[in-house]
């Protein structure tokens, strides 16, 4: 199975940008869908972004303009590049994977098999 690990996030001021890394080990990131989720406080964790074998991706409406996720096979890899980032992008990010058919992070798409452990993600004003 993949191992996943996440890294990159901090403390940000609002207008500000991150990249978040998503490091995969055990198996290559081709293989498998990765996908972006984050958790605020008191609220239901909620899909970010999603990136397909073929490199094909699906963002959350909240986020589409701008954030952008990537992959770099050599380093198997996940990126999430986060532009504009305002106080309602507050929370853990998590990264996940699954082999199996359907790369989405729409509401009631396919459950992820396999996560990392997660990265804080604070924006401020």
């Amino acid at each position: 199975q993949v191992q996943l690990e996440e890294t990159g996030g901090g403390p940000v001021q609002s207008g500000g940008s991150l990249r978040l890394s998503c490091a995969a080990s055990g198996h290559s990131c081709s293989e498998y869908c990765i996908a972006w989720f984050r958790q605020a406080p008191g609220k239901e964790r909620e899909g970010v972004a999603a990136i397909d074998f073929d490199g094909s991706t699906n963002y959350a409406d909240s986020v589409k303009g701008r954030f952008i996720i990537s992959k770099d096979s050599a380093k198997n890899t996940v990126f999430l590049q986060m532009n504009s980032l305002n106080n309602e992008d507050t929370g853990m990010y998590y990264c996940a994977a699954h082999s199996g058919w359907g790369c989405s992070v729409a509401p009631g798409s396919r459950d992820f098999d396999y996560w990392g452990q997660g990265t804080q993600v604070t924006v401020s004003s």
